[in-house]
């Protein structure tokens, strides 16, 4: 049975209940090479019980000051703890932070057996609990979904979701971010990374931004949800939060999803024009449209900028179809900022989302030609069975025969992205769609509406191309980009619907000739629709 001398009896008496510290001060005391120190049992209690290093030397010192505490245990016990546990498991363990403790100790085989804590017989010795406001890290996470959509079905990602989940819990990633074109399934792959890492966070929280919340309105949400045990922290200012949102993000291992952030997002349309010695055109003066926030929500890049480069053991994980430039200077592999650009699913997922919608006798030819089309987006491939439902009576073959990939619903999500574009990136948009083969960016840069191109110059297709990549509106192989079938589709109407409105006489009409001429020479929309049965 585990004894206690008179001063160890004084303070953190609830961790002789919780936890094996007979066997973890002799593993300890083997490690260090020598006895633990009284201050360093009394400190290591106060870990085991929760406690931040502040609040074990508000206990010891009854001083808010905790630097002693903290000198303390990184040169003594968090040092003890790394090998030991490192010796045990075979690998590097690194602490890193105080609240790490208890869970790593817990892994180890260290904490009791709940059912060993009920009394035996009346005559065992209870000891009453301190009477402080300490901190409780409960053995299960506080988790508040928000309005997280049920995963219940969900489908694949099994790659995708390793590789973010070994940046989160191997490489300690602060911040990481899903991008993806609108339904590609970033919401679901959220919610569904979120719960299968949920134990290995105390706190698990997931908000969506749909609705444009300010950021004080978000910062006083997590506050709230993370601030339970210490309502005595107050904050005013929205710099003030975001300090007191950062401490709580290093005192408890908090994971925090916030969803659909592009919604804070609006492109800058206030076009620069380019002035040459041979005059101008409007169709190719226009600058790029550089990625920007809402009037008024700009104080979101300072907080993602803190979040990034803040010291801290929690992770943010955003879901977005646009990356804004804080991001972009701030990731790198090597780095605790990264993104991930989430693709469509596989043939076998795709084709689970079309039986569960009702159509499952397709035919191998039909099931491949509808997963190319929509490229696996969930998204698409939902609204596409529906109405394969609803407008044929469940034939697909008949919905091919009408050759038309984009209508409705679906058309509208596209022009939703394609109307954020600046015209320079419209027209890259449009040779990429009558192109329609993998194109370097040489290629671009030298091809693009011929005639036109001395007015053009390399830095802005670069931009262009850029910010096209950012808004996950064209995919990249090996230096070379393309679009998907539906945005290639989609791009094209544009071409014929927009520009044979201008007349001849408009400066833009050299533009619509040349990208008509070039359609109809290399490709035609029926060819590239062509269905071998």
């Amino acid at each position: 049975m585990t004894t206690f001398d008179a001063n160890q009896l004084e303070e953190f008496l609830e961790a002789t209940k919780n936890w094996e510290l007979e066997k973890l001060y002799i593993d300890l005391a083997s490690t260090k090479g020598k006895a633990l120190t009284p201050v360093e049992k009394k400190f290591l209690r106060g870990l085991l019980c929760g406690c931040s290093p502040a609040e074990i030397a508000s206990v010891v010192y009854q001083s808010r000051s905790s630097s002693t505490v903290r000198v303390y245990l990184s040169n003594g016990l968090y040092k003890y703890i790394e090998e030991m546990l490192s010796n045990q498991a075979g690998y590097s363990i690194k602490v890193k932070n105080w609240s790490r403790v208890t869970y790593l100790l817990e892994k180890a085989g260290y904490k009791k057996d709940k059912l060993q804590l009920q009394p035996v017989n009346g005559n065992r010795k209870t000891f009453k609990e301190p009477e402080n406001n300490l901190v409780k890290i409960p053995s299960t996470p506080t988790i508040d979904w928000g309005s997280a959509i049920d995963v219940s079905n969900f489908q694949g990602r099994t790659t995708e979701l390793a590789k973010v989940k070994k940046w989160i819990l191997q490489d300690n990633c602060r911040l990481v971010v899903l991008l993806g074109m609108a339904g590609i399934g970033k919401t679901a792959c959220s919610v569904k990374l979120a719960q299968e890492i949920q134990q290995d966070f105390e706190y698990i929280i997931w908000r969506s931004l749909h609705l444009t919340p300010t950021l004080e309105q978000i910062l006083d949400q997590l506050i709230t949800a993370l601030s339970a045990h210490t309502p005595d922290k107050v904050a005013d200012s929205v710099e003030d939060k975001i300090c007191l949102l950062i401490d709580y993000l290093r005192s408890a291992r908090c994971l925090i999803v916030l969803d659909s952030f592009d919604s804070l997002l609006v492109s800058n349309h206030q076009y620069t024009r380019h002035s040459t010695s041979i005059g101008e055109n409007s169709a190719v003066s226009s600058l790029i449209s550089p990625i920007k926030y809402h009037q008024g929500y700009e104080i979101y890049q300072e907080f993602i900028q803190r979040i990034g480069e803040s010291q801290h053991q929690s992770c943010f994980i955003l879901t977005s179809r646009e990356k804004t430039p804080e991001i972009a200077a701030l990731e790198g592999e090597e780095l605790p900022v990264r993104s991930w650009k989430l693709t469509g699913l596989g043939k076998q997922e795709s084709l689970s989302i079309l039986h569960s919608k009702g159509l499952s006798k397709l035919a191998d030819q039909e099931s491949q030609t509808l997963v190319d089309w929509y490229a696996g987006n969930p998204l698409f491939l939902k609204l596409v069975a529906t109405a394969i439902q609803e407008l044929f009576a469940g034939n697909i073959s008949e919905f091919l025969s009408q050759r038309t990939l984009v209508f409705g619903d679906l058309r509208l999500i596209l022009e939703q992205q394609f109307n954020r574009l600046s015209q320079l990136e419209k027209n890259v948009m449009y040779w990429l769609a009558i192109n329609q083969d993998w194109v370097s960016l040489r290629q671009l840069q030298a091809n693009i509406i011929p005639g036109l191109s001395p007015r053009l110059s390399p830095r802005l297709i670069l931009e262009a191309v850029d910010l096209l990549q950012k808004r996950s509106l064209i995919e990249q192989q090996a230096g070379k980009f393309s679009q998907t079938p539906a945005l290639v589709d989609y791009t094209i109407e544009r071409i014929i619907e927009d520009n044979l409105k201008l007349s001849a006489e408009k400066e833009d009409s050299l533009l619509t000739q040349t990208l008509l001429a070039a359609h109809h020479q290399n490709h035609t929309r029926e060819n590239r629709l062509k269905l071998e049965f």
